[in-house]
Order: structure tokens, then C-alpha cells, then sequence
């Protein structure tokens, strides 16, 4: 694993490692992660599912870039973008900071790369948090699932304000950092 950081935390630093690079998100990768974000099928199980609409995407763009702490997920075999993802909502006297906003591609899905990312996201955040709340619609079993088999366990419901969309019913899931440390190395 590759960590570029300032020293501190970083809500949004550069990583890497041998599947993965996930790029602080930056103006200019709109196209790129609109060509991903535009199948429909992508957002059939998320909390909005018209975010493939061009004008709804710029309104997740737009609140992505203004949280200070997206990514382009990019698959380091091929180098083509595969989605998004973000780091968000720290809470430092909780000692806790949240991952969401996750979308890949289905010509990612099942290959490891959202295992991948999650566990190059996590190793970095367990430097600096004891936990990570993870949003996850409530209709959105493929990501329950796969968040599950990182070792999440669902701890609570939130309505969530997404920013310029509606508040959708999300699972709140949660790791923490000694759970993180068994899990990892099972």
C-alpha cells in the first residue's frame, strides 16, 4: 500500500496499492465519471436512482467536490476509471469518520476492486479514527452484502440529506479499529 499524505490526517490523500489508485477527484474528471455514472443499471439499487440523469450527476458532482474528500477509483491493471467513492463527515470527538458515495461500474463488479478500495480506505483511515460508519441504502443489498464481507456490522437507520437530492432511508454500518485488525488478517 501506497499512502501520499501531509502530515496528519487527510481526509482525502492520494492511495494506492497493487489493484487500485484511489485519485483525490478533481474538476476536470466529470466526463470520465459521467461516462461510468450515465448506465442506469449502476443506481437501480441506490438510495437515487436517477443519478445516471446528466443533470442529477452534476448535483452528485457538485457535492462530492465540495466535500473535500472524493475519489476517482481507478483500476490499476487497466487504468480506466471504474467510479467514486468518499471519505466524509469526520467527527473527531467520536473519534469516527464515515465512507460513502461508493458507485463502480459493472464492468467492475465482482473483481475485487470495492473490497480492494474499502481495505486500502480503511488502513489508512485506522491510522487516525477507532471507527468507520458506512451510509448504505436500505434497498441496496448488493452493497450490504459486500460491506458485510469486510466485517461491517449494521448498527442503526439515518435518513440521509444527500446534497441538492432528497433525504432517503439509509443502513448505518459500522467497523471498528480492533474488529478491523482481526478481520483483515483472516
Amino acid at each position: 500500500m501506497m499512502i501520499t499524505a501531509e502530515p496528519g490526517f487527510n481526509i482525502q490523500p492520494f492511495l494506492e496499492n497493487d489493484k487500485v489508485i484511489l485519485c483525490p477527484l478533481r474538476q476536470d474528471d466529470f466526463d470520465e465519471l459521467y461516462e461510468v455514472a450515465s448506465d442506469p443499471f449502476i443506481w437501480e439499487q441506490h438510495p437515487n436512482k436517477n443519478r445516471w440523469q446528466l443533470e442529477v450527476f452534476k448535483t452528485f458532482f457538485t457535492g462530492a467536490m465540495q466535500s473535500k474528500g472524493a475519489f476517482k477509483v481507478v483500476d490499476k491493471a487497466t487504468g480506466k476509471t471504474a467510479g467514486c467513492t468518499r471519505i466524509y463527515d469526520y467527527n473527531e470527538e467520536k473519534c469516527l469518520i464515515l465512507i460513502g458515495y461508493t458507485f463502480l461500474g459493472r464492468a467492475f463488479w465482482g473483481t475485487g476492486l470495492n473490497l480492494s478500495a474499502k481495505r486500502l480506505m480503511l488502513d489508512y483511515l485506522f491510522q487516525f479514527v477507532s471507527k468507520v460508519h458506512f451510509h448504505i441504502g436500505a434497498e441496496n443489498t448488493r452493497s450490504q452484502l459486500a460491506i458485510g464481507r469486510l466485517g461491517a456490522q449494521k448498527v442503526g437507520e439515518a435518513e440521509v440529506a444527500y446534497y441538492g437530492e432528497p433525504v432517503k432511508l439509509n443502513y448505518v454500518y459500522e467497523i471498528e479499529k480492533e474488529d478491523w485488525r482481526k478481520t483483515k488478517f483472516k
